[in-house]
């Protein structure tokens, strides 16, 4: 039998309609940093589906070629959960901003890390509501001046990668829009992860944001990837030194080597599973159902 060679795929197959974000935006690096890890995977448009929510960012389902499901306000994690686990063959991933992530989708996302599920969810982190003409979000800094807080928010600020680690993520990664080879790598290690993979991103919004701008993350992010003695598979180390820096920290931060998605663990057999991957939804769904408990 003839062996099929599969054509590798360019950044360009992925392109979807012309983004109308703000120029300068730090989706844009996102957008860019996803086209080319999903070619360097050579992952068929097919074979991925995209699930947003509500917010600037989450228009990026629009501007990637795959399949999306554009959802609303925090619930682009449970429609991406049950994605997943109807057809385990696709790649999915999530992408929202802080906003739609840390607010009112805060729920969703504890126990989206909780249970596991093998999606990637890259999380726009601006600081700000971009789409609605820039009132201060759960990620602001206290004291921050926006269109909703005049004299300054009076808020304590939300880390969603602290979150994730107390509440027991396997992968935890935060990235930065003004480094896109850091991106790459970031997205690629996190749709290769075996369960639920959080990057944040520190994505500047140019139009809304005059504090967090590019020049400012540059001067106030730690890229944990350049220390040579930084473990990312100690999560009590790992917390322990991300609450006592005086920077942003950005790069790998944790990964649990021995991580087991929650789709594995619903098998029967979960020490032994059969090739997720060979499993077709249809037509051979009692296969498929079969292996379940």
């Amino acid at each position: 039998m003839a062996t099929v060679i599969k054509a590798q795929r360019n950044p360009k197959d992925y392109e979807g309609l012309k983004p109308v974000w703000c120029p300068g935006c730090g989706d844009f690096g996102v957008l860019n940093a996803l086209k080319k890890v999903l070619a360097d995977l050579n992952i068929d448009p097919k074979d991925i589906a995209l699930v947003t929510g509500i917010g600037c960012s989450s228009q990026i389902s629009s501007f990637l070629k795959a399949y999306a499901f554009h959802g609303v306000h925090g619930r682009l994690l449970p429609v991406a959960t049950a994605i997943k686990l109807m057809n385990p063959h696709l790649t999915v991933i999530g992408a929202g901003g802080d906003g739609d992530g840390y607010a009112i989708g805060l729920s969703h996302f504890l126990h989206a890390v909780r249970r596991n599920v093998d999606i990637t969810y890259i999380v726009m982190n601006n600081q700000v509501y971009g789409l609605t003409k820039g009132q201060a979000s759960p990620t602001a800094a206290f004291g921050f001046v926006t269109t909703s807080t005049p004299q300054g928010t009076r808020e304590r600020d939300v880390d969603g990668v602290k979150l994730a680690l107390a509440a027991g993520a396997t992968f935890v990664a935060r990235g930065f829009s003004g480094d896109v080879p850091q991106l790459v790598r970031l997205f690629k290690e996190a749709l290769q992860h075996p369960g639920f993979a959080l990057v944040d991103v520190l994505s500047p919004c140019v139009t809304y944001n005059r504090v967090n701008t590019y020049d400012w993350f540059r001067e106030n992010i730690l890229n944990l990837d350049e220390d040579p003695e930084y473990d990312p598979t100690d999560r009590v180390k790992v917390l322990t030194k991300i609450m006592t820096l005086d920077r942003i920290p950005t790069g790998l931060i944790f990964k649990d080597p021995s991580s087991k998605p929650y789709s594995r663990l619903l098998l029967k057999d979960p020490d032994n599973p059969p090739a997720l991957e060979e499993l077709r939804v249809r037509p051979e769904l009692a296969e498929l159902q079969e292996q379940f408990v």
